[in-house]
């Protein structure tokens, strides 16, 4: 196995493909367009942990996943099969993956928060010091990373992943197990058309925050990119 340092950071993926990816996207975008979208969400995701220092960068997608993603990691980033189906058991195969062989800090990431501020990831990373488990809350009820030191039987199960709730069932959960739980700060992901047009204004006044997405972004036209009645000019990414 790869001699993987202290710190990991692991982005959690899907093959781009319609249908797969940014599914709450599809009723507002393009099945095209949300593809797209996702390859530069990934990638500046991609970009913001290999920024890290002494952190190594890999991806946990589906088995049959792994051959359309690998295309799209830079060689320095190791992509893993999950093993089970679902989020909840992507989640606890990164912890029994990624320390299998002793105790050492993981996070488990999404891949659509690219514009989050580098420390908040490293302070995540500081908590495992000092706690069982960190998670990052989303303004939703849900987290943008979960990390800990050791695979923790039923931390993640059940899990109501991608509700409201999923925050609180992890919490539910540490606390059953009689794990310690710190929250580093709040951030939003990418899943509906209102968190875009906000990652949209954000990236509009600083771009470098996620430059292939900003990219992307301003490349979309109405007409292409558009499948419903458009909101209006200065709330269009």
């Amino acid at each position: 196995m790869t001699p993987w340092p202290d710190r990991v950071l692991v982005v959690m993926a899907k093959a781009p493909r319609p249908g797969r990816v940014k599914t709450r996207l599809s009723a507002t975008y393009s099945s095209a367009a949300t593809v797209d979208l996702y390859r530069c969400l990934l990638s500046d995701t991609l970009t913001l942990g290999l920024s890290l220092e002494d952190t190594a960068v890999a991806v946990m997608a589906p088995a049959g996943d792994l051959d359309d993603l690998m295309p799209l990691l830079p060689p320095s980033v190791t992509a893993v099969a999950q093993e089970g189906a679902g989020l909840a058991a992507a989640l606890a195969s990164v912890f029994a993956t990624f320390t299998r062989d002793r105790p050492r800090r993981v996070l488990a990431f999404n891949s659509d928060s690219p514009h989050l501020p580098a420390r908040l990831l490293d302070d995540a990373f500081d908590a495992l010091s000092t706690h069982d488990v960190v998670a990052g809350p989303t303004d939703d009820g849900g987290y943008y990373l979960v990390g800990a030191t050791a695979s923790h039987e039923g931390l993640f199960d059940p899990l109501p992943m991608g509700t409201g709730g999923a925050l609180a069932s992890l919490a539910s959960n540490a606390a059953a197990l009689q794990l310690t739980l710190r929250l580093t700060g709040e951030w939003f992901d990418v899943d509906v058309a209102g968190d875009l047009e906000r990652l949209a204004a954000m990236l509009r006044e600083d771009r470098s925050l996620a430059p292939r997405t900003a990219a992307c972004l301003q490349s979309w036209s109405l007409s292409g990119a558009q499948t419903t009645a458009q909101p209006s000019r200065q709330d269009t990414p």
